[in-house]
This record gives C-alpha cells, structure tokens and sequence, in this order.
C-alpha cells in the first residue's frame, strides 16, 4: 500500500468578482483531480483550531496528522531544524523576512509593499542576511539564511513572550500600528533598513524594476519543537518535498526522507515535473509514504494574482497529480491519495483564514463514483462530510476503510 499527500498550500478561496463569483478552484481546469473527486471522499476540514493563528504552520502539522495543540510550539522553531540550526529549549526563534517597505523617513510611517521583496532570489537574500548578521550579531541574537524571503533569527536564552504580526497579513498598508511592542526586535528591525536600503543587491534590483529588500520583518516566534517520528506514531517510512523550510522543517522533525529538488522555489515558478519525479522515485525506491508540498497557490493569493493562482492549481493537476496516478495505477498496488489545501488564502483578502477547506481522499480498493461531482468547495460542502479536528484526517488515509 502507498500512501500520498498532495499539498495544495492556500489554494481554497471565496468566490471572487472578476471570476463571475466563482473561486479559482471552480474555474482551473483539473480533470485529474476532478476524476478523483468523482471516485473518492469529498467533504470539508478545518486544519486550524479557533485558539490558533491561521498559519501554514499550525495548518501542515495538522495535515502531517500531528495536533497542534499538542505540537504546535511556533513556526520558526521548525524552519530552524530545515536550515539545520541547533536549538536548546531555552532559544526562542522568529521568522526574518526580507520584506520591501516604502521610503518615509520615519519608520513607523511606512507601508508594506511587498511581504516577499517580490520573491528575490535565495543567492541574494543570502548576501543581505550575511550583512544584517555580520553588522547586529552578538551573543544574545543571530541571522540564519533561509530560502527566498523566509530567514531566521534566534534569540538564546531569550523566553517566548512576543506577540508580532506575519508580514502578509498587512499588505499594502502603513505598518505603525502593527510593529513589535519589545524594543529590541523594534530596534533590529529599524536598524536593519538602514543596512539594507542602499546594499549594493538592492541598488541592482531597484535597476532592473525590482522591488528591494531593504528591511526584515521578525515575526512567527516559537521555541524547540518535538514530534513524534511517523515509524513510531504510524509505523512507515517516507518523504516530504516542498521548496518550504517550514514543510522540510516539520519533515525533518518527523524523520521522514526531505528531498531536494533543483529548481523548486515555492511559487508558481517550481519545478513542477522534478517534484512529480522525486515523489515517483521515492515510491520506487520503497517509501510507503509521500508528502508532496505546493506552495504557488498561496504566494498567489498573498499577491492577489487571479491569474497564478488558477495557474498553480492546473500546472498541481497536469504535472503533479497526472503522473503520479499513471505511475500508481500502472505499478498495481494499492494506494490511499489525499489532495487538499492547508487553509484558504483568499485573494479578496491576501491572507490565510481558518475557514474549513475541502478535501479528497481516494482509495484505490474501493469503486465508488458520483459522476458529476467535481472538486470545488461548494462541492465538497455538498456532500455533508465534515472533520472538525483535521490531524485525524491522516489516520484516515492510512487505514483501510472499515
């Protein structure tokens, strides 16, 4: 029996005007997954418990089938174990995003233009994170590299008490009233703009029409995580691909196989076919599970890009979901798919929600078909199938169906 996860990160939305009031999920063409909506479990889960933040964090370990109020201990305590930072329970970590802020002098004054500095490059953030590092490094707090615009700063011996709000939840507006109440991480924040706002990878940026990274925003907090490994909550062995330190994070902590694949950045850009072909190989190779991570949908929605992110779904169905059953169905053992999104990230708002997202869940052994039922949310709220507590979502998928 194998077992796989389709990770459709944000791609659940509400219905949008330009659209005719349909949802980037009724107007992608999916046929793949629409076949597996029509033979499969349809219904509707909510990943997110009310007491916490609507992040990809909390969302994926639920997905993952860990409950995050067991588990949950912060976001970048699980991209530090991705990026292979050491951390002792008395570290508190943040995320360190290199966003783009306008040009008021006074800090407090400036709006966010750009939560991912229009997605620059890992190379480049690697050189701003080494100048932010080498100018506010001390004993206490330190910069890690990350990927694109994701970093992170550890503060050791530091308890975790902050309260700090996702840079993508403030979109285009001043953040003044959104900045850290603790006057340190105010401080390296402001500090940081001044490093960065004439470092020469920006003034190269700013020359090819590039918004610049010219300032970290610290926020997503957390301490040490520790999950149980999946051979000993489940039993079996697997993978996790994703472009994502928080997915390579949480599938480092959980011991499964973190697969590279060249070319893979998170956005509607990814290296769709080598993560198919990785997930293929690992099959082969003897995993019985994979987790199989897509992260364009959501950049889309934080940007309010219509456009990417109906092209993110399509490009999930034609070059991830397409071969994966080929090679499944051609190989004639069984097998368990679960195909959802983490959360919705609606364009309307740019930001994640806690609202319940759909899901399918198809098992090979079984022949069940509702030939006209398709994979949408209004769909899927059709059907009645609702799972309050989604980590046990996963135990689903991995027993057969009594």
């Amino acid at each position: 029996m194998k077992y796989i996860v389709v990770l459709m990160d944000g791609a659940a939305d509400t219905p949008v005007p330009a659209l005719g009031g349909k949802t980037p999920l009724e107007v992608a063409k999916k046929p793949h997954i629409d076949a597996l909506a029509a033979k499969g479990e349809l219904g509707m889960v909510t990943t997110v418990p009310d007491n916490l933040p609507p992040g990809s964090d909390v969302a994926n370990l639920s997905v993952f089938g860990y409950d995050p109020q067991k588990y949950y201990t912060g976001r970048s305590p699980l991209e530090a174990a991705s990026i292979g930072v050491p951390l002792v329970l008395t570290d508190t970590t943040f995320r360190a995003n290199l966003v783009t802020l306008s040009d008021e002098p006074d800090y407090a004054e400036k709006t966010m233009v750009d939560y991912s500095s229009d997605e620059i490059t890992t190379e480049e953030a690697h050189q701003l994170i080494e100048a932010v590092n080498q100018a506010l490094k001390t004993d206490e707090y330190e910069f890690f590299g990350g990927i694109s615009y994701r970093h992170l700063m550890v503060w050791h011996n530091k308890e975790n008490a902050f309260s700090l709000t996702p840079p993508h939840d403030i979109s285009d507006r001043v953040v003044g009233e959104y900045l850290p109440k603790d006057a340190t991480i105010l401080s390296l924040m402001e500090k940081s703009y001044e490093i960065l706002k004439e470092h020469p990878v920006n003034q190269a940026r700013i020359a090819k029409g590039l918004h610049p990274a010219n300032s970290l925003w610290i926020w997503g907090n957390g301490t040490k995580p520790n999950l149980d490994t999946y051979q000993a909550r489940f039993g079996i062995k697997g993978a996790v691909i994703s472009a994502v330190d928080l997915i390579k994070g949480i599938g480092q902590c959980a011991e499964l196989d973190v697969i590279e694949v060249p070319g893979a950045t998170g956005t509607v850009h990814t290296n769709f076919d080598g993560k198919a072909e990785a997930a293929i190989t690992s099959l082969k190779n003897g995993a019985d599970f994979v987790y199989v991570h897509l992260e364009g949908a959501d950049e889309a929605g934080h940007r309010g890009e219509i456009d990417n992110k109906i092209k993110s779904i399509e490009c999930i169905d034609s070059k991830i979901v397409a071969p994966l059953l080929s090679y499944l169905e051609e190989s004639g053992e069984d097998y368990h798919i679960l195909v959802m999104p983490d959360h919705p990230t609606p364009l309307a708002i740019k930001t994640h929600t806690s609202d319940p997202i759909p899901y399918i869940l198809f098992r090979s052994e079984e022949n069940t078909l509702a030939a006209d039922r398709v994979y949408t949310e209004a769909a899927a709220k059709e059907t009645g199938l609702y799972q309050p507590l989604g980590h046990l979502l996963m135990e689903k998928l991995l027993k057969t169906k009594a």
